[in-house]
């Protein structure tokens, strides 16, 4: 077996999409002949956690825990609840208050590429005897947070090892780069820093076409591209809910607001009183304000539910139990290359996908290649609310069933095992 020190910040008990695509790399690999040993940190700041993905994580992995600084758990002393949106994504760039300002400004120009980058020096004078000692063959680190590529730079100018950067979002072309408020120097630092790992690392994984594009303008490192994936989903039985769900699960961020799909059900509800009391919408994650006061406006508070957090299990059950499901991306260029972890449970679900995001994006392109549901701009509101209409004269009918195809394709075990391939052919 060949031996693979795997680098990651996210895992369990930390929840969201980030945590999943290495806990089930991790899963299967020496299925595949791959012997992982993981290097986490020992005392991380998750602004959201889930206790119940513990149960999903593989016996008989040798886990490295280190310790860690996370200069979020001082700005919590400020506010916990502006803290954990800034830490997770969640970037109002309307009626930002001075705190959450100032903590963009000093995330963004003090803590370069980001918040952990206190983790790196320590790491590698650790991890310097000990992938010595181990023999460790491949080290692979995952980003975000994209200090962690920092760790393997160093490790491979120093040891001469082999070394995998997989970006499962881009760096400086994600959405919420330009909210930091970058001085020009801190700018180009990050320039900088993306094109040396992007240079240095001997492959880089990407999880979209369009990223892997995107640093072929940069660098003539060989780039791969292996999405996120799903598991088997056969011990959730599905139990189709009696009202004629729409429901997202997941983060809605700002500027994320589908005011097109608002408008759309609030007119279908205006014109037929039977779709207004047969329609909920249901909201699973965390959501930013501007979701609860578009709904309002748009007279749809009372078919709508919001949930909360869910632990992944019991967001399984809710995907395979909605009538239709929800995948909501911002309409900007940056977010074509973004394929949200959830795309893929939602395929494991079978229940027919209604996508709102920008033109000509991965996204699109899986949906059409799986028949897996239907895809719309954010110019397209007629269009986007025949489709609903559609969906639910199926449903009256009883017949709101989808014939989706080429699912395999996107099945963890099939996605470890392209993995595998890589790293044994460094």
């Amino acid at each position: 077996m060949k031996r693979v020190l795997v680098i990651t910040y996210y895992w369990p008990p930390a929840g969201g999409p980030g945590v999943q695509r290495w806990l089930k790399f991790i899963t299967y690999f020496k299925e595949f002949g791959i012997d992982p040993i993981v290097f986490i940190p020992d005392n991380p700041h998750y602004p959201l956690k889930d206790e119940s993905i513990c149960s999903e994580l593989p016996k008989g992995i040798q886990i490295i825990r280190f310790p860690i600084k996370e200069p979020y758990r001082f700005a919590n002393l400020f506010s916990k609840k502006k803290t954990n949106r800034v830490s997770s994504g969640i970037i109002t760039k309307q009626k930002q208050s001075v705190l959450e300002k100032v903590l963009l400004w000093i995330r963004g120009n003090f803590f370069i590429p980001d918040a952990r980058v206190g983790w790196v020096k320590p790491s590698i004078g650790f991890l310097r005897n000990f992938i010595s000692e181990q023999k460790v063959e491949v080290i692979i680190t995952s980003g975000p947070p994209h200090s962690l590529h920092l760790i393997g730079k160093s490790l491979k100018k120093e040891t001469g090892i082999k070394w995998v950067a997989d970006f499962r979002d881009p760096w400086t072309t994600i959405h919420y780069h330009k909210s930091l408020r970058l001085s020009k120097r801190a700018q180009k630092k990050h320039i900088a820093l993306e094109s040396e790992v992007l240079t240095k690392a001997d492959h880089v994984v990407v999880t979209s076409a369009t990223t892997k594009r995107e640093f072929q303008k940069i660098t003539n490192t060989p780039i791969e591209v292996i999405t996120n994936g799903y598991d088997s989903i056969d011990e959730f039985k599905p139990n189709l809910d009696v009202k004629f769900t729409l429901s997202h699960v997941g983060s809605l961020l700002s500027n994320r607001n589908p005011i097109i799909l608002w408008e759309a059900l609030s007119e279908l509800c205006s014109e037929d009183s039977q779709f207004s009391e047969d329609l909920l919408i249901q909201l699973a994650g965390s959501v930013s304000d501007a979701i609860p006061i578009s709904i309002r406006k748009y007279g749809l508070t009372n078919q709508c539910l919001s949930l909360g957090y869910l632990s992944h299990q019991k967001a399984i059950q809710l995907q395979c139990n909605s009538q239709v499901l929800l995948l909501i991306e911002m309409n900007l260029p940056e977010t074509k290359a973004i394929i949200p972890g959830k795309l893929f449970e939602y395929l494991a679900a079978k229940r027919p996908i209604l996508a709102i995001g920008p033109v000509e994006s991965d996204v699109e392109k899986i949906i059409e290649e799986t028949s897996s549901g239907s895809y719309f701009g954010y110019s397209e509101k007629e269009k986007l609310k025949k489709q609903i209409s559609l969906y639910y004269q199926a449903y009256r009918q009883g017949h709101l069933i989808l014939n989706s195809k080429g699912l395999s394709n996107f099945s963890r075990k099939k996605l470890t095992f392209k993995m595998s391939n890589l790293i044994k052919n460094l």
